[in-house]
């Protein structure tokens, strides 16, 4: 039997808000419904897996999902997001956007089977792009009145913040076109249903009350909680800026590393919202990591199931490799197994050294005293390599006769020196 979809999410803590009538229209059988997604950049990052989740969820609760992506309405700038609008793109770069961000959602949603729900991608460019603005405005501006619009938090928000720039009429006419958006395709798919972030109740439900002006039917809207941090902080943000989900952005390691990092308090409430895992799993895994906090079994199971959704299985295993580099028992041959940029990724920050390619082979105890800064001096070098306390590429040195050559370096590049447990070094061969 399949779930409620209204009561898993409402179990996930995935309901902000939601009109009445929708559980009771969800319940009369398989139903249609849609996110807007913003194709302004060719990866989606991890502030738009909520409502991926959702629509994963509505298709395994048996319902179609939609993903629309908004060619027309990327190009203005939606108020409720942004302070400032956003540039027009250009046909090809829309395209190539579009068809990147499909690939993404293709490992969340099923596009390709032939089962009646599978899920399909639209634009609105294709039927915005011959829309004339004076047919728009004869066809939709006249149903909406300018009060209604203005008593929008969205726009409300944006006047008051920006009271010297104001607003432009492009971003004010945002929510009809997002509006006309759920008319046409409850018209043209019978989508009854409009999903999103809490931020476009606003917009959402200018859609459902078009569709009852126009054609005098009931329509359904339901928004997620903003996603938050504990502490307060933004979600989804690093010093470097958003986690993709396009491994050239973010690698799977860094990807990983997010979620291994969240607080105490952010697992119990992520695991939730960004897993598929059932509320029996769920709750028993809060249950177990409590009893030992210290452990982190709830941030290693959320950043487990996470990557390997976004990412696959093999990558899962790659960020585990790597963070054992740092932190745990691995072996040179681990090292050499680490792509070049999971490989940076590790030793970001590490104190960085570079010596010519010429310069090798090089006895060690020259190589870290005198081209590299690694020891003050070669005595000091010679008293921990005696000692057992220094490693080459994960492998323990003790013979301070030792040549390091050409079958050190890792990757044609590096040579990764460390002192004692934690104190990394980079050698660049260049």
């Amino acid at each position: 039997m399949e779930k409620n979809f209204v009561e898993e999410l409402r179990w996930r803590g995935m309901i902000h808000d939601i009109t009445p009538g929708t559980e009771e229209e969800l319940g009369k059988g398989m139903m249609s419904a849609y996110v807007g997604i913003d194709p302004t950049g060719d990866s989606l990052h991890i502030g738009h897996l909520v409502s991926i989740m959702i629509l994963k969820h509505f298709q395994a609760c048996g319902n179609k999902p939609y993903a629309l992506v908004g060619g027309a309405t990327g190009m203005i700038g939606d108020p409720s997001m942004k302070s400032n609008e956003r540039n027009l793109l250009d046909e090809q770069t829309l395209a190539h956007n579009v068809s990147c961000i499909k690939e993404q959602l293709g490992r969340f949603l099923d596009f390709n089977s032939d089962a009646p729900n599978k899920a399909e991608l639209v634009n609105n460019y294709d039927w915005m792009k011959d829309y004339t603005f004076i047919n728009f405005t004869r066809d939709i501006g006249k149903l909406i009145t300018v009060n209604y619009m203005m008593s929008k938090d969205s726009v409300k928000k944006r006047l008051s913040r920006d009271s010297s720039e104001g607003m432009s009429f492009t971003e004010f006419t945002y929510q009809l076109l997002q509006g006309y958006d759920f008319l046409y395709l409850f018209k043209n798919h019978n989508v009854k249903l409009q999903l999103g972030g809490a931020d476009q109740w606003g917009n959402i439900t200018t859609g459902t009350e078009l569709i009852r002006r126009t054609l005098g039917a009931e329509a359904y809207a339901l928004t997620c909680p903003l996603i938050t941090k504990a502490d307060g902080g933004k979600f989804g943000k690093t010093e470097k800026g958003n986690i993709w989900l396009d491994p050239k952005r973010t690698s799977p390691y860094q990807f990983y590393q997010f979620w291994l990092n969240v607080s105490d308090a952010d697992a119990e409430k992520y695991i939730k919202i960004f897993t598929m895992l059932d509320r029996e799993t769920i709750e028993a895994a809060i249950a177990e990591h409590n009893e030992d906090p210290g452990q982190r079994r709830l941030q290693k199971l959320l950043a487990k199931e996470v990557t390997i959704m976004v990412h696959s299985e093999e990558a899962y295993e790659n960020a585990l490799l790597a963070s054992r580099m740092l932190f745990g028992k691995s072996t040179s041959e681990e090292l050499r197994k680490l792509d070049e940029q999971t490989f940076l990724d590790v030793f970001a920050g590490v104190p960085t050294f570079s010596i010519k390619r010429e310069e090798l082979p090089a006895q060690l105890l020259e190589l870290l005293a005198v081209k590299t800064g690694i020891f003050p001096s070669k005595g000091e070098a010679r008293k921990m390599v005696q000692a057992g306390g220094f490693s080459l590429n994960k492998d323990k040195i003790t013979d301070i006769a030792y040549e390091v050559s050409e079958a050190d370096v890792v990757d044609g590049k590096f040579i990764l020196a460390q002192k004692g447990k934690k104190d990394y070094y980079l050698i660049n061969v260049i």
